[in-house]
């Protein structure tokens, strides 16, 4: 791939070349030399800095042919295992932050910050669940008085938990707060400049350098204050809430996610002070992920080792919301990044704690065990931006008497394990595999299973059972089971599982010729056990490993397994195949599922999902099988909501609406919604969403198109119908299907 060189430090980038996207800005740049070169045959953006550097950063693009250059440097410990990202110690009251330390977890209060007594309430419930560290929101000065109240009242009845202020647009109240909390969280969105109102701005190098300027000269004393009382500080940026002059100049990106933050780190660091920690957050798990890599390479660039905190902002509720974060968190997690995390969940806060735990204990378990595989050399893999490998789908054969095109699912499948006892009443099971019943057959929906797991066949004279199978085969849903099941009691047009041993032996050879495979891999093979796929026609491959795994990473061992699929040009589809032990509790099935096909999904490995788990419900396996590749931004079969997790600004019942336009809502696929209680972060927080319920005043709503408000000052009690009418009047609604 071709590279390019830059000089490792500059001092501040004044273009708007778009064609350089990732390298438009470090500490950064000073463009005096831009040039088209072409090298190996590829065009390829090259900075030049005017200035001579001793330290060079090799920069290539993303990709073949990808206009985006990034650096060569790393983006964390270790490619093949997973390794605790080494950091700096922020201290946030008797809280320690960093690598040395476990993954600190957070939550958020919902009260009225002006309410001391239901605030401290809350915040004592919620240390009680184990949090380590409580954010506040802070609006106004009447919010600030108040935390002197509330520090001093938990104080007084023995909780020390640190306590952190969310600050939007209010310099002065960031400095009066600084003196009783330990932590403020600024977000460099809107600290120093006004709200987005996405306005495409055109700045001169002179009229850029002005409003960095400014924002120096606001941010200047909040640092000199938090020097003076010890604070901490989190420079969290949001993807929704980035300002008019950052998207201006680098889009509404993750490159200028990281900007943004790194105009306020390059003042912290002017005066001398770093007792912060970093955050990247986005409803957008995908993005979210591409940002927090981007920060980090620059900062293994700039030799800044500053802690990250981590979240999926917006997440939802229920699995949704866990799923999201599992993805998000879970896959930098498996990377060894992140030092403290909070899972957003619209519930009440001391709900967020249990996965959020889960989450951290995941990934302290690979960081301490250092679970990976042996070394292997990663060519193919995006980092940094998204590009799916899509394995080749279904070709239909000559003389083949089935369909077998819909046994995968271009935009991601679901396979679910069938049991002989589910084959007893096949009604039942066409039901629960989500296919359409006419006149009790079975039809494909666009929530439908797309291939079924049978690990044993039904003798070949169980009529009933048989003629089941048959109807779903013939309705082009894949069975597959073992070779050794399809030996001895053969069904007509399954789809055969083999492992190496059972091709290198060539045991497979014994079924009829035509017959399609299903390739069992665990992924950390010698190189040489893998040779036979060269030789064989696959469906697909499923790439599994046990539960009880404890130093072979999954992630890792699948992410070897795709580079030497590519190197060889095997474009099987795979399947992330994850079994799990009897007992296992929800949260951790949904948070494992999130977090290891999830940090494999999200860079655009894999072609879908199988989850095992006996003693499970199988609705509820397959609702998370299909959030997981929602949630992955692949397969969209159901309503996707923004919802975001309520705090003191919020100005209505967020879990109770959230409930009710779910209710009334959840049948349009295709279709994004942001309920948001409040607008502090600006209509970009709606980012991804067509359509947008917002607290505009009390008792009041606004509704969104878009970013764009269309509705404002809707009486709460109107505010559902009228959004479903905002939907009807874009063309976007669909009646809910009838009851069958």
């Amino acid at each position: 791939m071709a590279t390019g060189a830059v000089p490792a430090t500059f001092s501040g980038l004044k273009t708007r070349e778009p064609s350089l996207g990732f390298a438009r800005s470090m500490d950064f740049v000073r463009v005096s030399d831009l040039q088209r070169l072409k090298s190996l045959g590829k065009k390829v953006s090259v900075i030049r800095n005017s200035k001579s550097s001793s330290e060079v950063a090799e920069r290539q693009p993303t990709s073949e042919g990808s206009p985006l250059i990034v650096p060569r440097q790393k983006y964390c410990e270790s490619i093949h295992k997973t390794m605790r990202r080494k950091t700096s110690t922020v201290m946030v009251g008797n809280v320690a932050i960093g690598s040395d330390h476990p993954i600190r977890i957070q939550t958020m209060t919902t009260t009225d910050t002006k309410d001391v007594a239901a605030t401290v309430e809350q915040v004592m419930r919620i240390a009680d669940k184990g949090a380590n560290i409580v954010r506040i929101t802070v609006q106004g000065k009447k919010e600030a008085d108040a935390c002197f109240e509330i520090k001093n009242t938990l104080v007084q009845k023995n909780y020390n938990i640190p306590l952190v202020a969310d600050i939007h647009f209010a310099p002065s109240v960031a400095l009066r707060v600084a003196e009783c909390f330990d932590k403020i969280r600024v977000n460099p969105g809107n600290f120093a400049d006004r709200r987005a109102q996405f306005e495409k701005l055109e700045y001169t190098d002179e009229d850029y350098q002005k409003e960095l300027e400014h924002i120096e000269q606001v941010f200047t004393p909040l640092v000199e204050k938090c020097k003076k009382y010890g604070r901490a500080m989190r420079i969290g940026t949001n993807h929704g809430s980035l300002s008019d002059r950052i998207m201006s100049y680098y889009g509404d990106s993750p490159r200028g996610m990281v900007e943004s933050a790194f105009e306020f780190a390059r003042i912290c660091r002017k005066l001398d002070f770093h007792n912060f920690v970093f955050s990247m957050k986005a409803s957008n798990p995908v993005i979210m992920v591409q940002a927090y890599r981007l920060l980090v390479a620059e900062m293994y660039v700039q030799g800044w080792e500053y802690p990250l905190h981590l979240g999926v902002t917006e997440a939802g509720e229920g699995e949704d919301g866990r799923m999201k974060s599992a993805i998000g968190i879970g896959t930098l997690l498996q990377d060894g990044l992140g030092d403290t995390i909070r899972v957003s969940l619209t519930e009440p806060p001391e709900e967020e704690i249990d996965p959020c735990r889960r989450l951290a204990n995941l990934g302290m378990r690979a960081s301490g065990l250092q679970q990976g595989v042996a070394p292997f050399e990663e060519k193919h893999r995006h980092y940094f931006d998204f590009q799916r490998r899509t394995g080749q789908l279904p070709i239909q054969m000559e003389g083949e008497e089935v369909d077998y095109r819909g046994v995968l699912h271009r935009d991601g499948s679901v396979l679910m394990p069938v049991s002989l006892d589910q084959l007893k009443t096949p009604e039942l099971l066409y039901k629960s595999l989500a296919a359409k019943l006419v006149v009790g057959m079975p039809f494909k929906d666009l929530a439908t299973v797309d291939s079924i797991l049978l690990r044993e066949l039904p003798p070949v004279d169980d009529n009933d059972a048989r003629l089941a199978l048959k109807r779903l085969i013939d309705i082009s849903m894949g069975v597959i089971t073992p070779l050794s099941e399809q030996l001895t009691k053969p069904l007509p047009n399954a789809m055969v599982l083999v492992n190496l041993k059972e091709l290198t032996t060539g045991a497979y050879k014994l079924l009829p010729e035509g017959t399609r495979l299903v390739v069992s891999l665990r992924g950390d093979e010698p190189y040489e056990d893998l040779e036979i796929l060269k030789e064989i026609e696959a469906t697909m491959v499923l790439h599994e490993l046990p539960y009880t795994e404890d130093k072979i990473s999954r992630v890792h061992a699948a992410r070897r397994l795709f580079e030497y699929l590519s190197d060889n040009a095997l474009n099987f589809a795979v399947i992330h195949h994850l079994q799990f032990p009897k007992g296992i509790h929800r949260d951790d099935l949904v948070i494992t599922a999130g977090t290891n096909a999830g940090a494999l999904l999200v860079d655009g490995l894999g072609d879908g999902i199988l989850l095992e788990a006996p003693d499970q419900d199988f609705e509820f396996l397959r609702n998370t099988s299909f959030n997981l590749l929602q949630g992955c931004r692949m397969r969209n079969t159901k309503t996707e909501y923004v919802s975001c997790p309520s705090c003191g600004r919020t100005l209505f019942d967020l879990q109770d609406i959230s409930a009710q336009i779910r209710e009334k809502t959840s049948h349009l696929p295709g279709v994004s919604i942001a309920i948001m209680g409040c607008i502090v972060n600006g209509p970009g927080e709606m980012a991804d969403a067509d359509f947008g319920y917002v607290g505009g005043t009390p008792g009041k709503i606004d509704l969104y198109v878009g970013k764009t408000v269309v509705k404002r000052g809707i009486k709460m009690e109107h505010a559902t119908d009228a959004l479903i009418q905002l939907i009807k009047d874009n063309g976007r609604w669909v009646d809910p299907p009838a009851e069958e």
